[in-house]
């Protein structure tokens, strides 16, 4: 018999991809402008223009058979030691090469580590809302997945919350931050309490909780006095796994990292089982064009002004027409309460307007629903009718 977990994951797709499929076949029937799909988290924003003529470049002058051939299996050395190099001139860290691992994109990252780290029935504590891929992740590499809630007033880290949930079970928190989907940034208090209470947890039960840090909107902050902590900086028995899906717009070419902090005791057994994890699941050397390419524009960023205008003028209609939302600090996302109990029972209503946004309950977080607000401005502007009309409606 053929594993029947994994042909229900292949039968039932998630929630926003069912919708983002839901849309194409809408803009097909009754045109592309006149549907208004907030469902996906897929950068509308081009890649800076260095990237297609960095790409340019490095196919006309490495040696074919190297650029196509495979890489070391965590990846090009060179690679590896300028990012590590950068993450160390940037956030005071000290990094070797061999303290990272390539990957093909944030998924992976998060794959290996939890396939590295958990034993069957360890426990996995995240703060809802969430991405719900962690939970297939989890669930996947034998993991329990425990989900405690967050401050609803901001969506920042209810540590006190996630102090109740440790056991001897806990092997990993994982955080994100910006949050998808809350666009929430976690601030550096919240994060020293955080660490504080592991450490608390360790001294008392003598197991070591590893924190995880998923990263792929590090660079989407759009206010200056917003920062996003480094997490290595706070706590030895850490793991930060990033993407440059939404920094350099490149959602399809699957490129990332996995870094370990070499600051832990255990560090060398952790990478040789991010190591094992990666060859177990055959995530072995990354798209060696692509590892190139960020060796050269690692420190790039697309243009991002574009979704912090999105954000002011959704952000400002919305809460105009009598919505509640919490403001972003990070990310593309609006996370708005439902004006009715049901939010899948609003995203329905929504579709009435052509309206495509996404109900909270796959985040965790019954009760809102997600807005991808990034999209062209001008969608942003075609829409706002839609989302009075539909505001109306609940009148």
């Amino acid at each position: 018999m053929i594993n029947t977990k994994n042909v229900q994951l292949g039968k039932v797709r998630s929630s926003i991809r069912e919708l983002f499929e839901y849309g194409k076949i809408r803009k097909a029937e009754i045109g592309e402008d006149k549907v208004f799909d907030f469902s996906i988290g897929n950068p509308s924003v081009p890649a800076p223009e260095i990237v297609r003529d960095t790409l340019i470049d490095i196919l006309n002058e490495y040696d074919p058979v190297l650029l196509h051939g495979y890489t070391s299996a965590p990846g090009d050395f060179s690679v590896r030691k300028v990012l590590a190099d950068y993450i160390n001139l940037r956030f005071k860290t000290n990094l070797s090469a061999d303290c990272l691992y390539l990957t093909c994109g944030a998924a992976a990252s998060l794959t290996i580590v939890f396939n590295a780290l958990l034993n069957e029935g360890d426990e996995v504590i995240t703060p809802a809302p969430y991405f719900p891929e962690y939970r297939v992740f989890v669930e996947n590499a034998g993991g329990e997945f425990v989900v405690v809630p967050s401050d609803k007033q901001s969506f920042g880290l209810d540590v006190a919350a996630v102090e109740g949930a440790l056991t001897g079970r806990t092997k990993c928190v994982i955080i994100n931050s910006p949050n998808n989907p809350s666009g929430a940034v976690y601030g550096e208090s919240d994060i020293i309490k955080l660490c504080t209470i592991l450490e608390k947890h360790r001294e008392k039960t003598g197991n070591t909780v590893y924190l995880v840090s998923d990263e792929p909107y590090r660079e989407l902050v759009y206010d200056k006095e917003i920062t996003v902590p480094y997490i290595m900086n706070y706590y030895d028995c850490s793991i930060v796994c990033y993407s440059y899906s939404k920094s350099l717009s490149l959602p399809g070419e699957r490129i990332g990292y996995i870094a370990v902090n070499n600051g832990m005791k255990e560090f060398s057994d952790v990478y040789a089982a991010v190591c094992g994890a990666g060859r177990a699941l055959g995530f072995v050397c990354a798209p060696n064009l692509f590892q190139q390419l960020i060796k050269k524009v690692y420190n790039v960023t697309s243009d991002i002004s574009v979704y912090k205008a999105n954000r002011d003028r959704l952000y400002g209609a919305l809460v105009s027409y009598g919505f509640d939302v919490v403001r972003p600090d990070g990310a593309f996302y609006l996370f708005v309460k439902s004006p009715e109990p049901d939010a899948k029972a609003f995203c329905e209503r929504a579709k009435e307007y052509e309206l495509l946004i996404v109900a909270g309950d796959d985040f965790g977080c019954g009760g809102y629903v997600r807005i991808s607000y990034c999209v062209s401005p001008e969608t942003i502007e075609r829409s706002l009718p839609a989302f009075k009309a539909l505001a109306e409606s609940y009148r």
